[in-house]
């Protein structure tokens, strides 16, 4: 098992280039399943776990999948769909995997998924996404750990309320509504930058979608869609990772490629904090060479602060002056990371799903895990800044989400290395 070696002190300074963003990643390349007529080729697709897990998943569908991670190049031709059931052996690995059943049931009128896997990071029921399914003509059977879903006449459009703006089943029945027959309304959707990007894609292959990134999307059902060449868009989580390491350790990093206007809750906050932020068309700088001053943050849906970063902040606040109080709003069980704080001194308090973080002058190195994917950021980021050396654990969790995550560091200046326990 590999883990990172951190040794903790060194300030951030240079250039680091933001990849593709994962969460956008995933759900286009699930929607490369519709196109019929010629290959889809996606450029910035980011090397992560989660990436080839996702291109295994298409490939057990006897769809053919290149993916060339040295020029960050995804080539799929789904002329051919040969089977509509993704094995359970990759489907428990990532959650991301159930994105295909849109897909599947607008193309082959039938989808057999495995529950999903992901990260322990609370429930993420995936209720939302069967309701829509079921409103556009599905029928949903459950049993044995599957869920098979078969439309033999075809989806029909429809109106559909989510009853929260579930990212997922957004996108779920965005894909199955691109050619169900007439049109369909999906209200209080979510409205991240990743389900305008996915929209932007369907509609290259020629989808009808409109009003993605507000609170009702219209797609008008198309009879047949085709690949297409599309380019991802940068992650903002990254990107706000990186802008949280160069504030912890006092340094300056420019973060080219950052979509600032993705960013803006978490550039809020860091300007409240006391972080110097400058925009320009390319990315944002962010510097620091005072005292981290504490903040409050609640997690709620985009356009709010991202519960992605929640974590991040976390380790932020811990060598903060003050108190500053962490909500979480989004996931009831996303403070796993708080014990692992606490491990490398960290005061942190949780009190229901707010978390009580009152700042420390340091923090110790000494051996943590990542227990989800944002949390092994954290830790990363506390290691960063620690006395002595920090041990990362767990690591396949931060691989999942952040490509080439140390020799990003290290071109900064971190001192932090890779090993094989």
């Amino acid at each position: 098992m590999e883990k990172l070696i951190i040794k903790g002190g060194q300030r951030l300074h240079g250039r680091v280039k933001i990849s593709g963003a994962k969460n956008a990643v995933l759900p286009i390349i699930a929607a490369t399943l519709l196109g019929n007529e010629r290959p889809s080729t996606l450029d910035e697709v980011p090397s992560l776990d989660d990436v080839h897990t996702i291109a295994e998943v298409i490939r057990s569908l006897g769809v053919d999948a290149t993916f060339d991670a040295g020029e960050h190049k995804f080539i799929v031709d789904s002329a051919r769909i040969e089977k509509c059931e993704a094995p359970y052996d990759l489907v428990r690995k990532m959650r991301a995997s159930f994105l295909i059943m849109g897909p599947l049931l607008a193309r082959s009128r039938r989808a057999k998924i495995s529950l999903p896997g992901g990260c322990a990071i609370g429930t993420r029921p995936i209720d939302l996404h069967l309701k829509g399914f079921e409103a556009l003509g599905a029928s949903i059977e459950i049993g044995h750990g599957f869920i098979d879903a078969f439309a033999p006449n075809g989806l029909k459009g429809a109106r559909v309320y989510l009853d929260f703006p579930s990212v997922g089943a957004t996108e779920n029945i965005m894909m199955a509504a691109s050619m169900a027959e007439g049109q369909t309304v999906l209200e209080n959707p979510a409205q991240e930058p990743e389900i305008i990007d996915l929209a932007n894609y369907l509609n290259v292959m020629g989808a009808k979608v409109r009003g993605a990134g507000t609170n009702v999307i219209k797609i008008e059902g198309v009879n047949m869609l085709h690949g297409a060449d599309y380019t991802v868009i940068p992650d903002r989580i990254e990107a706000g990772t990186y802008m949280v390491a160069a504030a912890m350790t006092r340094g300056d990093v420019y973060i080219e490629n950052a979509i600032t206007e993705h960013l803006k809750p978490v550039i809020a906050k860091l300007k409240e904090a006391g972080v110097a932020i400058e925009e320009d068309v390319d990315g944002v700088r962010v510097s620091c060479d005072g005292p981290i001053k504490s903040v409050d943050i609640k997690t709620m849906p985009y356009p709010g602060f991202p519960t992605d970063m929640q974590a991040q902040f976390m380790a932020m606040l811990a060598i903060s002056e003050g108190t500053g109080l962490v909500t979480e709003t989004v996931f009831e069980n996303r403070f796993m990371h708080v014990d692992e704080l606490k491990r490398m001194g960290a005061n942190i308090k949780i009190d229901g799903r707010t978390s009580v973080v009152e700042g420390v002058s340091r923090l110790t190195g000494c051996q943590v895990k990542a227990t989800d994917l944002r949390a092994g950021a954290a830790m990363v980021l506390a290691g960063l800044v620690a006395d002595g050396e920090t041990q990362v654990g767990y690591i396949h969790h931060i691989d999942r989400g952040y490509d080439h995550l140390v020799e990003k560091l290290v071109s900064l200046g971190a001192n932090i290395r890779r090993v094989d326990e």
